[in-house]
């Protein structure tokens, strides 16, 4: 064809190309290519380096979990230590009937009816707050929800205070002292889930110690996981809430009334009402 370069000729010119100076250039810029690429293969960091770095990321993130739980159990400690201290701080103001009162309040009944009015009206009370909180909780509110636990545990703890207090004057049991030893001493009781034994002095003192808010903080963590459910939302809580507070309240007059039945004094060897004891104010 006119115009056209021969195969053989076309083969010969690019020979030309690479044998010539130019293609010797080429060829030593192909080669200097060549050695950055081995040098910056060579500076990549190897296999083991990575994994080192792994390991203190690893490592690095354990240690913030760790502080985590550890910030954590300090301000569940702090959260209980701070309902310990509302109980003990509300229980002297609570309101507790004396026996003549109670007995004027229910004329005609004789020990163990009176305590299972007194045992009836506080289940009833307790359930009464296990509904509000469970009512409270409809619509599951998080940031709430501790405040919602706390409040409803010192509720039950007034009333049920109110209940043991109660009970030990049905059973002719009253705690000695004034009323803020009387009270730190029902409060032991609360916490122990027992009745009060005032013929031995070791029973009361141990209960004015520090002891006593260790068993308090104890007891309040108990109530706080088994109160739990009563945060179900839709208002099944409130269900729950009830039921479960009725049943916790009645279980723990029934261990304190088994207690105090075995120490109990009848009112008629009881001194009269209107004698003060002695430190009473």
């Amino acid at each position: 064809m006119a115009g056209s370069i021969p195969f053989r000729k076309r083969r010969s010119r690019r020979s030309e190309l690479t044998t010539g100076p130019e293609g010797d250039a080429a060829r030593q810029k192909g080669a200097d290519d060549a050695d950055e690429t081995v040098g910056a293969v060579d500076t990549t960091p190897a296999a083991g380096a990575g994994t080192d770095v792994e390991r203190g990321r690893a490592a690095s993130l354990a240690a913030v979990v760790g502080r985590g739980a550890r910030k954590g159990g300090r301000g569940a400690k702090a959260g209980l230590t701070a309902v310990a201290d509302r109980i003990v701080a509300n229980a002297p103001r609570i309101p507790v009937r004396d026996l003549a009162t109670l007995r004027e309040q229910f004329p005609g009944l004789g020990p163990e009816e009176l305590a299972d009015k007194l045992v009836a009206g506080a289940a009833y009370g307790t359930s009464t707050v296990g509904a509000g909180v469970g009512a409270a909780a409809m619509l599951p509110v998080p940031p709430a929800m501790p405040a919602e636990l706390a409040a409803e545990i010192v509720g039950v703890a007034a009333v049920e205070f109110k209940l043991i207090a109660e009970l030990h004057e049905v059973y002719g049991l009253r705690a000695p002292g004034a009323v803020r030893q009387r009270a730190v001493a029902y409060l032991g009781a609360w916490a122990d889930e027992r009745g009060i034994d005032v013929t031995s002095p070791l029973t009361v003192n141990a209960a004015l110690g520090g002891q006593l808010r260790r068993e308090l903080r104890q007891q309040v963590l108990k109530r706080t996981f088994r109160n739990l459910p009563n945060l179900t939302p839709f208002m099944i809580g409130a269900t729950v809430g009830a039921v479960m507070n009725r049943r916790d309240t009645k279980r723990l007059a029934e261990k304190v009334r088994k207690d105090l039945r075995t120490r109990q004094v009848s009112w008629d060897a009881l001194p009269p009402a209107g004698q003060p004891e002695p430190g009473a104010r």
